[in-house]
């Protein structure tokens, strides 16, 4: 009886134990999903339309609907990086105001962000598709992939806020300070 009883209690102590592993294992996964869920990203895409005017972005969306965008008069400039030409590629983030008129939060010129891009340390060329090709090769990290969501840049898994974007200039701001890009043109040899 007292074999019994020893070879159950060893039973079932390796049972908890057995468990307590696929018990913690599943822990793990469940921290590790919070990590790698996204953020929704409430961005319309489209092309500028030809509505677009000093203080409205006519937006033709993908899904082929027309929405018009009302900007800040004060703050256009600030709302729309890149600037807005017709037929360029735009993303934009904007909310019902209190009339009922779509206003524009924020805009994204997608044409004017792609490009070659250089500083100090980085030369990378932003390409549609979602592919950043570095032209550093001793890049220890280089970028890879780009996206557009909530209308922050994303670069593989840096996030950046776009501070400023014109013909020749790039601003990106993330946690670690403010990076300056300037374009260059791409050549048609490489």
């Amino acid at each position: 009886m007292k074999k019994v009883c020893f070879i159950l209690t060893i039973g079932v102590v390796m049972m908890m134990m057995g468990c307590g592993g696929q018990k913690n294992a599943d822990n793990n996964a469940d921290a590790d999903s919070v990590e790698v869920m996204e953020t929704p990203d409430s961005t319309v895409y489209g092309v500028c339309g030809s509505g677009t005017s000093m203080h409205s972005l006519e937006l033709v969306t993908d899904e082929g609907d027309t929405i018009t965008y009302m900007l800040d008069a004060d703050d256009a400039e600030m709302t729309v990086k890149g600037g807005m030409l017709v037929g360029d590629r735009m993303a934009v983030v904007g909310f019902k105001n209190s009339d009922g008129e779509m206003q524009a939060s924020q805009a994204i010129n997608i044409t004017t962000l792609l490009g070659r891009w250089t500083s100090i340390d980085k030369n990378f060329e932003i390409q549609e598709g979602g592919i950043v090709e570095s032209a550093v090769k001793a890049e220890s990290n280089p970028w890879t992939a780009w996206k557009i969501c909530n209308c922050k840049l994303i670069l593989n898994r840096d996030t950046f806020g776009i501070e400023g974007l014109g013909a020749d200039s790039l601003y990106l701001e993330n946690h670690q300070g403010i990076y300056a890009f300037k374009r260059q043109p791409v050549n048609s040899n490489d």
